[in-house]
């Protein structure tokens, strides 16, 4: 019997939430794991029920909380962190973006960078990501090995343009339909459990009706998840109104091409009409909010708590490049920092708290990609993605200079802890880290 069969017992304290984002800190209990899979919950156990040889016990500070989730990365933009802010985002694509994502033919580079990403944001305590990666296939498909080597979860998406560029940064409809195909069919013969091909138009300024129908018809067929990008910026949408004068709204045009479904994230959408809202809500789709790229790029504040009132699913994304970190901690903060900003220009408005973005960064997210049965809190039968948090690791920034509760110093990692204190991380019940 391999480590990966037998039972593992996880011992300490933990925390996360259940559907209704409420917070769930349970102070002494037993989460057993077997197949990857959590098997039982114990809520404070006696020493004698405890058997087996794979008990991991926690220090006094250490919790495990679910594993991050990423619901909005580019993996092929990872180079460009922290560079460009000084543009918005049509400017941004051009004289940064797109640039960088052409020297993707270079298989080499591509390989060293994703290696990169992949350490990265596992390091950062991301156990699904939902990555955009190239144009180019091959790149795209190199991608899904590495994370498949190293044992991340992932939804990949290879790019879809077809829209002419002078830069030839593009693909006709007849070669980006039959690339889409042989990149879901290469990632599915990879056979991991744990990745899964995306859909991804960029969006609706870089594809034509005829591609994104294309696409459309074929995330039916394939029952596929889709992500792309949606009222990011005013620009943006004036653009996308020139091109589509016909449909009433952003988010019409990719209805009217089947793209958004149960299975669609939409990365942004800052501007949403209340009648796009309605849309996006009667398709039971996702808005990923990014905050920390909504304001590098100067994009706009997005207003996460009408979504949640209107019952939109939402989760978080870091959106790098236009983000300037990999870290999920980091998009938290920053959620926190945009409706606080929102609390200060509008009139009885509730900022979002820590526990709405831990929500947001956990379960939330699951939620939004559809994978809310798998992954996103502790319940039995789904699978152990977990982080083990210790807020006295050394060196770190946070200390146990007091006696804090659970809770506090749950609050002291939410805002002010690092990679550094996470000093363990498991993706099916497999350490990675």
């Amino acid at each position: 019997m391999s480590a990966s069969e037998k039972e593992q017992i996880f011992i300490g304290s933990f925390i996360h939430t259940n559907d209704r984002g409420q917070l769930i800190i349970v102070d002494h209990g037993a989460i057993h794991v077997k197949e990857g899979k959590i098997c039982n919950i114990v809520i404070n156990p006696k020493s004698n029920d405890i058997n087996g040889e794979n008990v991991t016990v926690l220090k006094n500070s250490e919790f495990l909380i679910p594993g991050f989730i990423d619901c909005h990365i580019h993996a092929v933009q990872f180079p460009n962190l922290g560079v460009g802010y000084d543009k918005k985002l049509l400017e941004w694509l051009d004289t940064y973006t797109f640039p960088l994502e052409k020297t993707y033919t270079d298989k080499k580079f591509a390989k060293r960078v994703f290696n990169v990403v992949v350490d990265q944001t596992l390091m950062q305590g991301t156990t699904t990501a939902c990555y955009f990666a190239s144009l180019y296939s091959e790149a795209s498909v190199i991608l899904g090995q590495v994370v498949v080597s190293k044992g991340q979860r992932a939804l990949i998406g290879k790019l879809s343009m077809d829209a002419i560029r002078d830069d030839n940064y593009f693909e006709s409809i007849e070669t980006s339909v039959k690339n889409i195909k042989k990149f879901v069919e290469d990632i599915e013969v990879l056979n991991s459990p744990l990745i899964k091909p995306i859909i991804t138009p960029r969006f609706a300024l870089s594809c034509s009706m005829a591609l994104m129908k294309e696409l459309g018809k074929l995330a039916e067929e394939k029952s596929l998840h889709i992500q792309t990008h949606i009222s990011e910026n005013i620009d943006e949408i004036k653009a996308v109104k020139e091109k589509f004068p016909e449909y009433s709204s952003y988010a019409a045009v990719y209805d009217e091409a089947r793209l958004i479904t149960n299975k669609t994230v939409l990365a942004h959408g800052i501007y949403l009409t209340d009648a796009e809202i309605a849309l996006i809500k009667k398709r039971a789709a996702s808005v990923i909010h990014c905050p920390s790229s909504n304001t590098c790029l100067k994009s706009g504040l997005c207003d996460v708590q009408k979504l949640k009132k209107e019952g939109i699913k939402i989760g978080l994304g870091t959106d790098v490049s236009g983000g300037p970190s990999c870290s999920i901690l980091d998009a938290m903060r920053s959620a926190l920092d945009v409706s606080s900003h929102l609390s200060m220009i509008k009139d009885n408005y509730e900022a979002l708290n820590y526990e709405d973005v831990f929500y947001l960064a956990t379960l939330g997210g699951a939620a939004a990609l559809a994978m809310d049965n798998q992954v996103g809190n502790f319940e039995i039968g789904k699978e152990f993605d977990a982080l083990v948090v210790d807020t006295n690791a050394s060196p770190g920034l946070l200390n146990d200079l007091q006696n804090n509760t659970l809770e506090e110093r749950f609050q002291k990692f939410i805002y002010s802890g690092d990679d550094r204190n996470i000093v363990q991380v498991y993706v099916n019940g497999r350490k990675i880290k």
